[in-house]
């Protein structure tokens, strides 16, 4: 029996407000995780700060005693992803503690994996305007492998190769429009996959002082004047 004590657990807080779905989640010491749904979109704001102080208090944690606060960076809702960071920035800052943003789609293929077991995922979810945020990942080894670049395409570009499955929203939204054919699963950036995922992101250096974290935005423009809407169709 080796004399080395075991690494402590991290302290950890992690929400997503990226989608309609709002999702918070804290564990400590004990391993034990406390979480919260509900609603998202625009309700998001007003409920964000009162639910991560329920889940804390649930968890037994104080704000200063956690290792890092992770946020869904994106891409998502540009209010959501906004909110997220704005909150994760202005919590880290007053508690002197560290940011870990976490790709939403990265934790969309983690949430499919947890919930379907699957290990071949294109995640994509419903970018809204008829364009979808996508990317492909492989779990190998106790780890996801990214395989590509995020994307935002319309719902007929995105492909699901032969033992990929279809994770996330879009699937909902466009039905087989989007990679017709393809297994599909529905599955969600939640901050219960997130919390899996950060260890190992951490241990990569991914955390960032307060005032260095950033939302991940693939679509620079939001709205369409009405000569650019009617020129589409």
């Amino acid at each position: 029996m080796s004399d080395v004590p075991p690494p402590p657990r991290l302290r950890l807080l992690a929400f997503d407000t990226s989608t309609e779905r709002l999702s918070i989640a804290a564990v400590g010491p004990d391993g034990v995780v406390h979480g919260h749904a509900g609603a998202g979109g625009a309700q998001a704001s007003a409920q964000l700060l009162p639910a991560i102080r329920a889940v804390l208090a649930q968890a037994g944690l104080a704000l200063h005693e956690l290792d890092a606060i992770a946020f869904g960076r994106g891409p998502g809702s540009f209010t959501g992803l906004r909110t997220a960071c704005a909150v994760a920035q202005g919590l880290a800052w007053g508690a002197g503690r560290l940011v870990l943003p976490i790709d939403t789609l990265l934790a969309v293929a983690e949430d499919a994996r947890l919930r379907h077991g699957t290990t071949r995922v294109v995640a994509a979810l419903d970018a809204r305007m008829d364009e979808v945020y996508t990317a492909r990942y492989a779990w190998d080894d106790a780890a996801w492998r990214t395989e590509g670049p995020f994307a935002l395409l319309a719902p007929e570009a995105v492909a699901a190769p032969a033992g990929y499955t279809l994770a996330g929203t879009a699937r909902a939204a466009y039905g087989d429009r989007l990679a017709p054919g393809a297994p599909g699963v529905p599955a969600l950036p939640t901050a219960d996959a997130m919390l899996r995922l950060a260890p190992a992101l951490l241990a990569a250096g991914g955390a960032v002082r307060a005032q260095d974290a950033l939302p991940l935005y693939l679509r620079d423009k939001v709205a369409e004047t009405t000569a650019e809407r009617l020129a589409k169709k």
